[in-house]
C-alpha cells in the first residue's frame, strides 16, 4: 500500500507559485519605433496564449479528472445508489427529504420477523390465524381469510413476493401481539439502525399522517436485512408465488427487473397515490480479483411501475460501469500492528473482519494511496471489534473515503507490574 505523502502538496504549490511568476516577459529599451512595438506585442500575446494554455488551463484538466462521474438523469423524487460492497455512496438526489414509504415499510416488518425466527419467538413451520382485521385490509394482498390458518413461511412469501398487506398485519400480530405493539417495535428497532429521519404508523405502508423515511434511512434498513439475515434474501429473487387457494393472476412479484436482469436479486417495490411508485433494487455481479460486488438502488417517487424499474435499471449499470472497486484487504488481514502498552500483548492487530473494498472512479484505481490514523499512544484494555483509529485513502491529493478500523483480537490489561512498568516507560518517552 501506499502512504499519503503530505510534502506533495506543498510541492505542487511552490511549483505553481513559480510558474506564475512571470507569465509575460518584460522588454526594455528606449523609442522603440512602430514594427518593434508590434513585435513585442505579439510575442506577448504568443505568451499569455502558452501562459493560459500550460499554467492555466491544466489545473482545470487535473480538477476535471479528479470529479467524481456525473450520474445520469434520473427521474424520480429522490434516490440513491449505494455500492453495498465497499459502503460507499455513488451517487444522491434528496438524500434526506421525508417522504412516503408505500410498501417499503415492508423491509422493517421482514426485519422484525426475521429477528424473531432468529430468536426462535415463531417458526417457519408455525401457523397463524388470519384476524378480521388482517382479512380486511385494503391494498394489495395475498388473498387470505379468517377461515385459514397460515404457516409463517407462506406469509412471508404473500408479504415479499406479493406485497399483501393482510399477510402483513398477521404476522405483525404473530410477532408484535398487535398491531400497535409491533409498530412501537419498529420505531425501537428505527432508532438501533440509526435511520434518524423514519417514522412508522403502521407495518404495511398504507398513506398516514407522520408515516415517513428518507432514501438514506431505506438504504440503511436495506443494508442491515441483507447483512443481519442473510439466509432469508434469497426470497426476495421470488418471481412468482401464490397460496393454495388463492388467485392465480396474482402471483407475479412487481419487481421487474428480476425478470429482465438475472443478476438483480431484490429487494422490494411501493406503490401508493401519494408516494409514487417506489423501488429498493439490489443487483451482485462477479468481478476479477474481488468476487461479488452488490450496488443498490433506492428509487421514490416515479411515474410508473415500468418508469421505477428503468430506472434503477439505469443507475445499477451506471454505477458498475462508472465506478470500479477495488480489494484492499481481505477480510481479517491485518491493515497494521502497532504497539499497545499495559496489556498482555505488546502489538495489537488492526482491520476488519470483513474485507476492505474501495470505490473509485473507473481507471483511476492506481491513484489511491492510503494512510493510517489512529490514537497514540495505545493503552490496553481492547476488546475484541473495538474501533481504533481508520484508513484513511486518498486518490490523489483528495480523501475520498474514510474507514473505521477495529481490533481483530482483544488485548486484555497486564498484570500490575507489568501497567507500572509500560507507565514508566511512556512517561520516559
Amino acid at each position: 500500500m501506499h502512504r499519503f505523502n503530505a510534502s506533495a502538496k506543498n510541492d505542487l504549490d511552490r511549483t505553481n507559485q513559480q510558474n506564475h511568476m512571470t507569465p509575460f516577459l518584460i522588454f526594455k529599451s528606449p523609442a522603440p519605433s512602430l514594427g518593434a512595438r508590434v513585435g513585442r506585442l505579439f510575442i506577448a500575446t504568443l505568451q499569455s496564449v502558452i501562459w493560459v494554455i500550460f499554467c492555466g488551463a491544466w489545473p482545470m484538466i487535473s480538477w476535471a479528472q479528479s470529479a467524481p462521474p456525473e450520474p445520469p438523469e434520473v427521474a424520480a423524487r429522490a434516490y440513491v445508489l449505494l455500492d453495498v460492497t465497499a459502503n460507499q455512496i455513488l451517487a444522491s438526489r434528496d438524500l434526506d427529504m421525508p417522504v412516503e414509504p408505500a410498501s417499503l415499510t415492508k423491509l422493517m416488518t421482514a426485519y422484525l420477523v426475521f429477528d424473531a425466527l432468529k430468536s426462535q419467538k415463531i417458526d417457519l413451520k408455525q401457523s397463524l390465524a388470519v384476524s378480521e382485521r388482517a382479512w380486511k385490509m385494503p391494498g394489495s394482498r395475498m388473498f387470505i381469510d379468517p377461515k385459514m390458518r397460515v404457516p409463517v413461511e407462506d406469509l412471508i412469501k404473500g408479504m415479499i413476493v406479493q406485497s399483501g398487506n393482510d399477510a402483513t398485519v398477521v404476522l405483525a400480530e404473530g410477532v408484535g401481539g398487535t398491531v400497535e405493539r409491533f409498530v412501537q417495535l419498529m420505531n425501537d428497532q428505527a432508532k438501533v439502525l440509526g435511520m434518524k429521519n423514519t417514522s412508522y404508523k403502521n407495518p404495511e405502508g398504507l398513506t398516514e399522517s407522520g408515516h415517513i423515511t428518507t432514501a438514506r434511512d431505506l438504504a440503511t434498513l436495506a443494508t442491515r436485512l441483507m447483512h443481519d439475515f442473510p439466509e432469508y434474501v434469497g426470497t426476495y429473487a421470488i418471481k412468482k408465488y401464490r397460496y393454495p387457494g388463492t388467485p392465480a393472476a396474482n402471483d407475479s412479484n412487481r419487481n421487474l427487473l428480476l425478470f429482465k436482469d438475472p443478476t438483480v436479486d431484490g429487494l422490494k417495490t411501493g406503490h401508493t397515490e401519494a408516494a409514487g411508485y417506489c423501488m429498493v433494487a439490489t443487483a451482485k455481479r462477479d468481478f476479477p480479483n474481488l468476487g461479488p460486488r452488490r450496488l443498490m438502488a433506492v428509487v421514490l417517487g416515479a411515474s410508473s411501475e415500468v418508469a421505477r424499474a428503468n430506472e434503477a435499471q439505469k443507475l445499477l449499470n451506471w454505477g458498475y460501469t462508472a465506478f470500479e472497486a477495488v480489494k484492499l484487504f481481505e477480510p481479517g488481514q491485518p491493515v497494521a500492528t502497532p504497539a499497545i502498552w499495559k496489556g498482555k500483548s505488546s502489538t495489537i492487530k488492526l482491520g476488519r473482519s470483513d474485507a476492505l473494498v474501495v470505490s473509485v472512479p473507473t481507471g483511476t484505481a492506481s491513484q489511491i494511496k492510503t494512510q493510517l490514523a489512529r490514537p497514540d499512544p495505545l493503552v490496553a484494555p481492547v476488546s475484541k471489534g473495538q474501533v481504533i483509529g481508520s484508513l484513511k485513502v486518498f486518490r490523489g491529493n483528495q480523501l475520498w473515503v474514510d474507514m473505521p478500523l477495529q481490533a481483530l483480537e482483544p488485548v486484555e490489561q497486564a498484570g500490575v507490574l507489568g501497567r507500572a512498568w509500560d507507565a514508566l516507560r511512556l512517561w520516559i518517552k
